[in-house]
């Protein structure tokens, strides 16, 4: 936090701005395409103010411009003053002054930002020594580039100071950046999204270390990031764009914890909670393309409160507290561009955007009344009016009514599923049960050779959050659903490439995993980068012999499956991976794409063309999307072309690799609602790698969690996330900012040493002990045990199958500064 509010009112802004515009192209026969809109900003001595929204809103723009730095061909104007002083309009060598000296920029990419050639070291002497004066000898500004990096928190910050940027981790190199960016107490900077690409524990040092800057030199932070968690623990005020526009403006705590404008409200709700399992309530539609929006409120065709009016006129930002007057005249007031503020006030995400409908019967008519009309209309999102088509800069040939249909609620299909499909009597719309491919398919599609049919069909439906005691949902919680996956032992080591491989070291990427995986039944592996998530997920989906361990799928062992079994397992299993893009091929139709499987499958090609427009139907996309091509499609789409594609063979457990790192939070919402959806509707058990605790929080019924390549905590996800054992587990839930600002800063937060993977492994011992918070309390006794016997796992507590691998999980002083709410604990607080 900067300084107190009444100084901070009293104080003048370092940095002003006012009806900032940045456009692109235009010339004789068209008009330049508005990317920035008229956005104002004012930002005073030891502020913080966040600037967030979802990709495309402007945000980067708009920092960059502050610095001079838009991209070439960009039409900037209104005005920047800094210090009093005008910005824009100054030549480039006058520029090239102010920035170092009296506003820093800290970029996304720090890999990037630095010259690959040059030493960390030596690259912040060069800042100090262009802008100091009298310009210090090179090795005295050497010294006090290792001061700045020791005030950072970089470990060994000498010997970080001779690195190459390559040489050092992410999160080390953003710290780098910091250092440098304050190197000459700039009285502004400006961070843009610093934590984006990190681990929950390494964005903690990294706040941690811009906390620490700002101390150090006073400066006033402008905070660019999607991350409302983050924005809710650091900054005073928020600015809220969206299409290129500020929206909604006021102190963190009203705007986050009392949205008045209806787009913030979505943006809240959508976030997933950490402290609570409430379902993120998906905001319909998506944004409009620079250039395409009409004249009135850029947000009408998505806002269920939309009158007419909103659609021929853009409303002003209005004072919360005051709505009669068109502006309020307090600096710190909480404004909205809304004309409907009394009825948001009444509302909340949920109620405005509705709740989905039930899942559809097998038959695909909609649950609820025959005709598929919703039990509740109320509940569901608003009908959408179809918005034209328009071509996009890049010549990609993007369709606004395909987008229109891109990132709705995803909760029902986006036709009905039934008679918008031409029906084929022999096809059933979905598959029947898990894996078993009921269809007119050759016999040995059904299942692999050795299992019995009970066997194969494997898995009992499950419903969200009811298989955690591995139980079977429906039965009175007395039958056990049939064990899907178990990993036992598992391990895995390489040896990097190299010229001379006997000098190149053993890598163990994997040292010993135990997990299973029952029908029905959602696990999570989290962990920090490193922590060997990927490589068993990669062991798994390879369906081969392990290096070390066993693995069984099916009650099939790997290890032993002969070269056709091993193909018609491979029905069973199916990944849904990270990137669409790099997976989906640019050359092929959707409609291509979804049907691989299926051919791969040897399914009739009849089935195949009846089967295709269901599953797009099933994931939130039209039949007619078969016809487009991946790069047609926005990011959120193509997930769901792949979530799709793998669905396709009816599988009985699916791979989920990261599947919404890279979605804005509102696009995450809806895949995490397909997700949850397709669970309680077709029963597949998903294994979810994910770094985002508050994605697992939402989605899995159990989680285990991974270091240094072994499973250190393992259990439901009320017992791990309500009662940590692992000095690991607590650190990691503690480092998960949450989206309200009351609740984020009452926590203490658990900031590890060091970097993940940056300690050698252990022959012996504790591989947590270099980090572990908990050394310090030990005895010698303790600390000697740790250091020479590796923990194994043991029972955590009184729930069942909640384990945990530590010498001393009940030891820790800081057991309850980090633990959360069980899942009856408090939801989201309902709007006054």
């Amino acid at each position: 936090m900067g300084a107190g509010p009444a100084a901070r009112g009293a104080a003048s802004p370092v940095l002003e701005v006012r009806g900032l515009t940045v456009a692109f192209g235009g010339g004789r026969r068209r008009a330049p395409v508005p990317v920035v809109r008229g956005v104002d900003l004012a930002l005073r001595p030891g502020e913080v103010l966040g600037l967030v929204g979802e990709s495309g809103a402007g945000k980067s723009l708009t920092a960059l411009s502050l610095l001079g730095l838009a991209p070439p061909g960009a039409r900037v104007g209104g005005s920047v003053r800094l210090l009093g002083e005008e910005v824009l309009g100054r030549p480039e060598r006058e520029l090239a002054g102010l920035r170092g000296r009296l506003i820093a920029m800290v970029f996304q990419d720090p890999l990037h930002a630095f010259t690959p050639v040059l030493r960390v070291g030596d690259q912040i002497a060069e800042a100090l020594r262009i802008h100091e004066r009298p310009r210090p000898r090179r090795e005295t500004a050497l010294r006090r580039a290792v001061e700045l990096l020791d005030l950072v928190g970089v470990p060994q910050p000498s010997r970080a100071a001779r690195a190459l940027p390559h040489q050092l981790s992410g999160g080390m190199l953003q710290r780098a950046m910091i250092a440098m960016a304050v190197a000459n107490r700039p009285a502004v900077l400006v961070a843009d999204e610093p934590t984006s690409a990190l681990d929950v524990t390494v964005q903690a040092q990294v706040l941690e270390a811009l906390a620490a800057a700002r101390r150090e030199t006073g400066a006033a932070l402008l905070l660019v990031t999607h991350d409302l968690g983050v924005v809710a623990g650091t900054a005073d005020r928020v600015a809220v764009l969206y299409a290129g526009r500020v929206v909604e403006t006021g102190p963190v705590e009203a705007v986050l914890c009392r949205p008045r404008m209806p787009y913030t409200l979505g943006l809240v709700g959508a976030v997933p909670r950490l402290d609570a399992r409430v379902p993120p309530t998906p905001v319909p539609g998506t944004a409009p393309a620079p250039g395409t929006g009409g004249p009135g409120c850029p947000f009408a065709p998505r806002c269920p409160l939309a009158e007419p009016e909103c659609r021929t006129a853009e409303p002003p930002l209005t004072g919360v507290d005051s709505p009669s007057r068109a502006d309020a005249s307090a600096p710190d007031a909480h404004k909205a561009a809304c004309r409907r503020i009394p009825e948001v006030r009444r509302r909340t995400a949920a109620e405005l955007f509705g709740r989905p409908p039930e899942p559809p019967d097998r038959d695909g008519t909609p649950g609820g009344t025959p005709g598929g009309t919703a039990a509740e209309p109320s509940a569901r999102p608003p009908a959408r009016p179809t918005a034209p088509r328009a071509a996009t800069p890049d010549g990609a040939g993007a369709d606004t009514a395909r987008a229109d249909a891109a990132e709705r609620t995803p909760a029902g299909p986006a036709v009905p599923a039934g008679p918008a499909v031409p029906a084929v009597p022999a096809v059933p719309a979905v598959p029947a049960g898990p894996w078993r491919l009921d269809i007119a398919a050759p016999a040995h599609a059904g299942r692999p050779a050795g299992l019995s049919p009970d066997t194969a069909r494997g898995t009992a439906r499950g419903t969200d959050g009811g298989t955690a005691g591995g139980t079977t949902p429906g039965t009175g919680g007395g039958a056990v659903a049939d064990v899907v996956l178990r990993v036992s032992g598992l391990g895995r080591s390489y040896r990097a490439p190299g010229f001379r491989q006997r000098r190149v070291p053993v890598v163990r990427a994997v040292e010993w995993v135990d997990l299973e995986v029952r029908g029905g039944q959602t696990l999570a592996l989290v962990g920090e980068s490193g922590a060997g998530k990927s490589t068993t997920l990669r062991e798994i989906a390879s369906l081969a012999a392990p290096q070390a361990g066993r693995v069984e799928i099916l009650g099939q062992d790997t290890a032993l499956l002969s070269r056709r079994a091993a193909r018609e397992l491979r029905t069973a299993v199916q990944l849904v991976p990270q990137d669409p893009v790099s997976s989906l091929d640019p050359r092929m139709p959707v409609g291509d794409i979804v049907a691989e499987p299926l051919h791969a499958a040897r399914v009739p090609p009849a089935v195949v063309a009846a089967r295709v427009p269901r599953l797009l139907s099933q994931v939130g996309l039209r039949p007619a999307d078969a016809d487009g091509y991946p790069h047609h499609f926005s990011g959120g789409q193509r997930q769901r072309i792949a979530i799709a594609r793998a669905l396709a063979v009816g599988p009985a457990l699916l791979l989920l690799d990261e599947p919404v790192s890279a979605l804005d939070v509102s696009v995450q919402a809806g895949i995490l609602d397909l997700l949850l959806r397709l669970k309680r509707e077709l029963g597949p058990a998903y294994l979810l790698v994910s770094h985002d605790l508050a994605v697992v929080r939402q989605l899995a019924d159990r989680v285990s969690v991974m270091y240094a390549g072994r499973t250190v905590e393992t259990g439901g996800v009320a017992e791990v996330f309500g009662r940590p054992h692992h000095p690991y587990t607590r650190a990691l839930l503690s480092a998960v900012p949450l989206p309200d600002p009351v609740a984020e800063r009452s926590r203490r937060r658990i900031v590890l040493p060091g970097d993940p993977g940056a300690a050698p492994p252990t022959a012996s011992g504790c591989g947590f002990r270099a980090r572990c918070p908990v050394q310090a309390v030990l005895s010698a006794a303790q600390r000697r045990r740790c250091a020479e016997e590796t923990p194994h796992r043991r029972a955590a507590g009184p729930a069942a199958g909640h384990t945990v691998s530590c010498h001393f999980p009940h030891d820790s002083r800081l057991a309850h500064d980090s633990r959360l709410p069980d899942d009856e604990g408090p939801g989201p607080v309902r709007r006054p």
